[in-house]
């Protein structure tokens, strides 16, 4: 039976979505799959700012000295027993209730994280947000961030669409919040540029490729592939890196977006599963992932995440595997 890991490490980064998601999605707020799968979903939602958080542990991002404002979602009473409902720990200075189920966080000055923790009282369960403050881009001196080199991103965005616009800032990771979840199934360090260098490093991540990456994990545990978490082999790139391997100027991975994905549970050596059960490791186990994400276009609650994918088959240098990205567009390429 799979195992899933203790919550309450701390957690990170951002995300986007409609709350239909929250409702449609996998069936909401239930438990385990047969194989003892448990996409983890909260009893309550949290919409934070434009964002809807369904899980018990996700992340968000900040600029320093922003104003974000958080709500609870829910079908109950805000009331319970005569006192309220929901509650919002730690209290802290910048934090202001403005009415049942709803606060306003002035977000601090100094990056860094600030988890905080919702909790229905009546359901005994709760979300924490683990709340990252980012370095802002402007700090940015020519390409490097405190020794750690971003390199430039492109001046002018493709076809001046606002996904291709350089980030806001940056999640600083350190030694110590580098093995934060970021949502229930995964890690800050599992989406690093692979380039290395000492800490801290930064990165940026999309919360709503964070969103997908949980519903394609799900989707595979419900289809008889049991999986904990999906190897991620490329998440965030720095621009000096996507260049040095000589990626596509505009990659989704230089914003946080995209993710190179393969299911890695049985062995777990880095290299994608036999999943057809052929006794080979080729395009086509890569063509079995590919397929279930694939048949999760066209949904209505999925249209939130529609965005790049492709397969791609083993070199010499990886296994093969499989590109997902939050684009808001379909596009569709590779073998």
């Amino acid at each position: 039976m799979l195992r899933t890991p203790d919550r309450s490490a701390p957690a990170a980064v951002c995300f986007v979505v409609a709350s239909a998601f929250i409702l449609a999605a996998a069936g909401g707020a239930s438990g385990r799959t047969d194989g003892g799968f448990s996409p983890e979903k909260a009893s309550l939602a949290l919409r934070v700012g434009d964002l809807v958080v369904p899980y018990r542990v996700f992340a968000i991002s900040a600029m320093p000295e922003e104003i974000v404002p958080l709500e609870v979602l829910g079908s109950g009473d805000f009331v319970s027993g005569g006192e309220e409902r929901y509650l919002l720990e730690p209290s802290r200075d910048g934090i202001a209730r403005k009415g049942p189920g709803r606060w306003q966080w002035q977000v601090p000055k100094e990056a860094g994280l600030y988890p905080i923790r919702i909790v229905d009282t009546e359901a005994a369960d709760t979300i924490t947000l683990n709340a990252f403050v980012i370095v802002p881009y402007d700090q940015l001196e020519g390409e490097y961030l405190n020794g750690y080199r971003i390199g430039r991103y492109p001046a002018i965005p493709l076809k001046r669409l606002p996904i291709y616009k350089p980030p806001r800032g940056f999640i600083e990771v350190t030694e110590e919040n580098a093995e934060t979840y970021v949502a229930p199934h995964f890690r800050l360090s599992q989406f690093l540029c692979k380039q290395g260098g000492d800490y801290p490093r930064y990165l940026v991540l999309k919360g709503k490729l964070l969103l997908k990456l949980e519903l394609i994990l799900e989707k595979v545990n419900e289809k008889g592939y049991p999986c904990t978490t999906l190897h991620i082999m490329s998440g965030y790139r720095t621009p000096y890196y996507n260049r040095v391997i000589g990626n596509v100027k505009y990659s989704r991975h230089i914003y946080g977006g995209a993710a190179d994905i393969f299911i890695d549970e049985d062995p777990r050596d880095d290299m994608m599963d036999d999943l057809n059960k052929d006794g080979k490791i080729d395009y086509r186990d890569a063509a079995v992932l590919y397929g279930i994400i694939d048949r999760m276009y066209g949904r209505s609650w999925y249209e939130p995440f529609v965005g790049g994918l492709a397969r791609y088959k083993k070199t010499a240098s990886h296994g093969p595997f499989v590109h997902v990205d939050v684009r808001g567009f379909h596009a569709r390429w590779g073998d």
